[in-house]
């Protein structure tokens, strides 16, 4: 990483993946870095996730790819079958190349990953300080303290954002998330796996690898839920809904029945929003504090590794502050812009009460979808590079796949 311009100050709000993978770059790049943190120590939250193409090659830079990719696993398929139609209505495929596969890991392991390598770098941690405003170049914490002054402050504090002015709309549906053992033999290990009744349920199995510590593989598995139907979800018990997973996935009997009380899941709801302005006056704003999305095209994480990879390349190839920011904003618009416009179109047709959408979906789409050179087309779609994802880079950049 090549350093450029006198080493800066920079204050980071949140230690989620974004957060750490911009305080690792830029320290790496010669810069003081603090990050703050509203957890006693920093801590993941969330189950599994996908890290596409793109993601991996982010993580590559910083050094970390082999050791992530050992607590996780690689995925060569996207697959969704239908209760109604009784056959294949989503197929993604990322190719025999391993650069250009998913990988499916436990949050927690991405976190440690990036967590060691901040350490490594020098980033500062500050403990039980959320950052709740901002004054000038200093973040507010609650309880009124002020931090110290920094040239730049970056805002990773991800959907709970109190220094974000995004307006993201509150989406329909959410989901239900829990960590369960891999059974063996009961769904191909290399692929996310989703079974959907009409667009009102879905459940699924995303193989997460081996965590740290674990004696065995894991597996997320998630249940789509109506964003306000939580509590009905509870009080009707977990028989009720064991019975109701049975029914809509036999075949996943084995992972569902892992689930031992209804506080085994955690419920995840999910907006939808874009800033208009992601950066200026000394702020910049990445990963879910800048756009928010369904998780349904996988690329919520990825988004603010790119961003984090994208900002620091910015800052490197500008000395002053302001057009840094200003390249930062380009370099990501576009890619961004696309992709929750994606996520539109497409969230509706796997999470809504539109019983339309969903014929369509079995019906026309799916099989349009294996019609070359769509095939092709999805396949960078969910690798998250149907769009370049850093727009103007050299072609060496590695998240160009």
């Amino acid at each position: 990483m090549v350093r450029t311009g006198r080493p800066r100050a920079i204050g980071i709000a949140g230690a989620g993946i974004g957060g750490l993978a911009v305080g690792a770059f830029l320290a790496r790049a010669g810069h003081r870095v603090e990050i703050f943190d509203q957890f006693d120590a920093p801590a993941p939250v969330g189950s599994g996730l996908v890290v596409q193409p793109v993601g991996r090659a982010v993580l590559a830079e910083l050094g970390v790819l082999d050791k992530a990719e050992a607590q996780g696993q690689g995925l060569t398929r996207i697959q969704g079958t239908s209760h109604q139609k009784a056959g294949i209505v989503l197929a993604a495929d990322y190719g025999t190349d391993p650069a250009h596969q998913g990988l499916g890991i436990h949050r927690a392991s991405l976190f440690s990953v990036l967590h060691e390598v901040c350490m490594a770098e020098g980033v500062g941690v500050t403990p039980r300080s959320l950052v709740v405003g901002r004054d000038g170049q200093r973040f507010v914490l609650e309880g009124g303290k002020r931090t110290g002054a920094f040239d730049q402050l970056i805002d990773a504090s991800g959907s709970g954002s109190m220094l974000s002015p995004i307006r993201a709309r509150a989406l329909p549906y959410g989901a239900l998330w829990s960590v369960v053992d891999w059974v063996p033999g009961v769904i191909e290990p290399d692929r996310l796996t989703q079974r959907y009744s009409h667009a009102d349920r879905m459940m699924g199995v995303l193989p997460i690898g081996t965590p740290a510590g674990a004696d065995r593989p894991k597996a997320a598995l998630f249940w789509s839920l109506p964003s306000g139907g939580y509590d009905d979800w509870r009080a009707a018990g977990l028989d009720a809904w064991k019975r109701e997973a049975q029914a809509h996935w036999p075949e996943a009997w084995e992972f569902a029945d892992q689930i031992g009380a209804t506080d085994d899941f955690t419920m995840a709801r999910y907006g939808h929003g874009t800033l208009w302005r992601t950066a200026g006056d000394g702020m910049v704003h990445i990963g879910d504090a800048a756009h928010r999305t369904s998780p349904q095209l996988g690329q919520g994480a990825n988004m603010a590794l790119l961003d984090a990879s994208a900002l620091t390349w910015a800052m490197e190839r500008h000395g002053n502050l302001d057009d840094a920011l200003r390249a930062y904003v380009l370099t990501r618009r576009w890619h961004v812009w696309g992709y929750q416009l994606l996520s539109a179109v497409f969230t509706p047709q796997y999470q809504s009460d539109s019983r339309a959408l969903a014929f369509l979906r079995d019906r026309l789409l799916y099989p349009l979808s294996t019609v070359p050179p769509i095939p092709a087309a999805l396949a960078r779609l969910v690798r998250g590079t149907l769009l370049p994802p850093i727009a103007g880079r050299p072609r060496g950049n590695p998240t160009r796949t």
